[in-house]
C-alpha cells in the first residue's frame, strides 16, 4: 500500500486512517507547491492533480474521505466504522457527510480566495462568507455532540477522523471555533497518537 500527500493538506486524512487502523504503507511526498502533482508520473495517479492518493495492487484510489472508508472497511478490526445497516452506521455516515459538505467547503472556498487563485481571480469578500458558514456549522456539531465523547457516543469513528481534520484546517488559517464543546472535542482528538504519528510521517 502507496499513499501520495503533502504536508499540511486533506492527504493528512489518509495517514491518520492509516495510523489508526494499524495498516502498512509508504509514503511518498508530493510537491504541491512545485506543481508535481500536475506531471507525469504522479498525474497518471490522480488525473485531478491533488493529493491524497492511495494505490494498492490495481486499486487507485483518491478522494481523501473514501480513502479514509476504505482503510476503516479493509482493517475490520479497528472498529472505525460501525455494522453496515446499523443506526450508528447511519450516523457516522450523516456526521462524515457533514464534514464534507458544510465543514470542508467552506474552509476550502477561503483557502481558494487566500492563496490558491491568482490574485486577479480572488474575491475578497467571499472570506467572510464562507467564515461565517463555517461558523453556523461548529453550532451545528456543537449541538450534535452535546456532553459525547465523540460524534456517535464512546467510540472514536471515521466521521471524528474528517471533523477533526476540519476543525484543524480552521485552526490553522485562525478560523474563529467559537464553542467550548466542540474546541474540546478537537483538542481531544488532535492529540490521539495516531494522528501524531501521522503527522511526523508527513514531517519526514
Amino acid at each position: 500500500m502507496k499513499i501520495y500527500g503533502h504536508v499540511n493538506s486533506r492527504s493528512t486524512r489518509a495517514l491518520w486512517a492509516a495510523e489508526e487502523v494499524g495498516a502498512s504503507y509508504e509514503y511518498e511526498s508530493i510537491d504541491l507547491m512545485g506543481g508535481a502533482a500536475r506531471r507525469e508520473p504522479y498525474i497518471s495517479i490522480n488525473p485531478g492533480g491533488k493529493v491524497p492518493a492511495l494505490v494498492e495492487g490495481e486499486l487507485v484510489l483518491t478522494e481523501s474521505a473514501a480513502i479514509c472508508n476504505y482503510l476503516a472497511n479493509r482493517f475490520p478490526e479497528a472498529s472505525l466504522l460501525p455494522k453496515e445497516g446499523s443506526k450508528e452506521r447511519a450516523l457516522v455516515d450523516r456526521w462524515s457527510y457533514f464534514a464534507m459538505t458544510e465543514m470542508d467547503a467552506p474552509l476550502w472556498t477561503l483557502t481558494k480566495h487566500k492563496m490558491i487563485y491568482p490574485e486577479g481571480k480572488r474575491v475578497p469578500a467571499i472570506i467572510d462568507v464562507a467564515i461565517g458558514e463555517f461558523a453556523r456549522s461548529v453550532q451545528l456539531l456543537e449541538k450534535g455532540l452535546g456532553a459525547q465523547e465523540f460524534i456517535v457516543g464512546s467510540r472514536f469513528s471515521v466521521a471524528d477522523l474528517l471533523l477533526g481534520h476540519c476543525l484543524s484546517w480552521a485552526k490553522a488559517f485562525q478560523v474563529p471555533i467559537d464553542s467550548d464543546i466542540v474546541m474540546a472535542y478537537a483538542k481531544r482528538l488532535w492529540a490521539r497518537p495516531a494522528l501524531v504519528r501521522a503527522r511526523a510521517r508527513e514531517m519526514a
